[in-house]
């Protein structure tokens, strides 16, 4: 692997400029009328891809010399609830490629130019491994495999794909501890087949489908390695931060986006809607008065969480170098906690809305969808709470998600 970048000494491309926040937002009309028809079709329509690729919002974390925003995770959080809001599929496909553009921080400058800085419309996203192995052999490896979930894999122009390295003796590579290495094979998108199976309740428009490769040659400068130390070619401070720490930021932000758009949207029709059977409408209901409290500090207080533990992380970072093991574990309850507080806003706001929500020509039905769907994914599994609850007592915790 290459000796880590000199920024100094890098090819200079124009970075991006603006805030992503603001940019969202402006788009956020868009995603909101493209929406269903993004849900028709399984994945964004050309007229989303189009706007998201006009303003670089696919390019929010990568580093300014390569043609990024550079922002830091707390712009990141806020610029993923603002899109989640208008549209949570589009918000996914955001962060499922956002989180994949760190890897950028781990492979030679000649790649990460071939794939970011000399295309402003490159793209890498990846889904999860299913069954796949790279065999060594002069210059890289042959890959063959299955991958699946590769939400926004359709409008990446390089996918990853998860592999064990298969040894020329048939062995299986293992680190010092006996565990098998995987590496990330960075494959092109004409190289790839599809399957497509993306039939689910919500996150429709992700196109999150079946991807594979057989006895594929994949150039060893075309593989990674993440999170390692001594794999980093980019000497910055966010690359500190591991992907975990960008998917967990990521989806929970999409999750409170969600909640937030339908709180908002239960208050907006709490202004006008009298409920069946009753005499007074939702807003003057003593009821809805303590619910909608109780929900606003029930999301807001999830969202000042994550902040709050971004902040100390990025401290902790700049004071030692590195993020240390109770940064990681407080970034991991904190994210998964707000995924959690979300869905039971968006419950509380989806119930309270009455017969209304049930339409599928009202935002509410595709977004209960949607934050349910969200939920389910790894970032949100019930066992990181117990793995956090077991460092808070002194025990020794799994790395792997933290």
């Amino acid at each position: 692997m290459s000796a880590a970048l000199d920024l100094n000494r890098a090819s200079a491309h124009t970075p991006l400029s603006g805030d992503p926040v603001a940019l969202a937002r402006e788009i956020a009309p868009l995603l909101r009328a493209e929406a269903p028809k993004n849900e028709a079709l399984g994945q964004l329509t050309p007229t989303v891809l189009e706007a998201l690729h006009a303003r670089g919002l696919y390019r929010v974390l990568l580093p300014k010399h390569l043609g990024g925003y550079g922002a830091d995770l707390t712009t990141f959080v806020r610029f993923m609830e603002t899109l989640a809001a208008a549209d949570a599929s589009t918000a996914w496909c955001i962060g499922q490629a956002s989180g994949c553009s760190m890897a950028a921080g781990y492979v030679p400058p000649e790649t990460q130019a071939t794939i970011w800085a000399n295309d402003p419309r490159g793209v890498l996203a990846w889904g999860f491994m299913l069954e796949s192995r790279a065999k060594v052999v002069p210059g890289g490896y042959r890959v063959t495999g299955k991958w699946g979930f590769g939400s926004g894999g359709h409008h990446a122009s390089y996918m990853g794909a998860h592999c064990n390295i298969e040894l020329p003796d048939g062995s299986l590579l293992k680190d010092a501890t006996g565990k098998l290495v995987e590496r990330t094979m960075l494959i092109p998108q004409a190289q790839l087949n599809w399957t497509s199976n993306w039939n689910v309740v919500g996150l429709r428009a992700t196109g999150s489908d079946h991807y594979t490769v057989t006895d594929l040659f994949v150039p060893d400068a075309f593989s990674v390695q993440r999170d390692l130390d001594e794999n980093r070619t980019i000497d910055l401070p966010f690359y500190r931060f591991s992907t975990t720490s960008a998917y967990s930021c990521g989806f929970a932000s999409v999750s409170m986006g969600i909640a937030r758009a339908m709180l908002d949207d239960l208050k907006a029709l709490a202004q006008s809607k009298t409920p069946s059977h009753t005499a007074r409408s939702l807003r003057d209901s003593p009821v809805m008065h303590h619910l909608v409290a109780e929900n606003e500090a029930k999301l807001r207080s999830a969202r000042a969480f994550v902040l709050e533990t971004i902040k100390d992380s990025e401290a902790c970072i700049a004071s030692t170098g590195s993020l240390d093991l109770d940064n990681k574990v407080m970034m991991r309850l904190a994210t998964t906690s707000a995924i959690k507080r979300a869905k039971e806003v968006a419950e509380f706001a989806y119930h309270e809305a009455g017969a209304t929500a049930i339409f599928a020509s009202n935002p509410f039905e595709r977004r209960m969808r949607d934050i349910h769907a969200s939920a389910q994914q790894i970032q949100g599994r019930t066992g990181h709470i117990e793995t956090c609850g077991q460092h808070f007592l002194g025990l020794s915790v799994a790395a792997r998600f933290i």
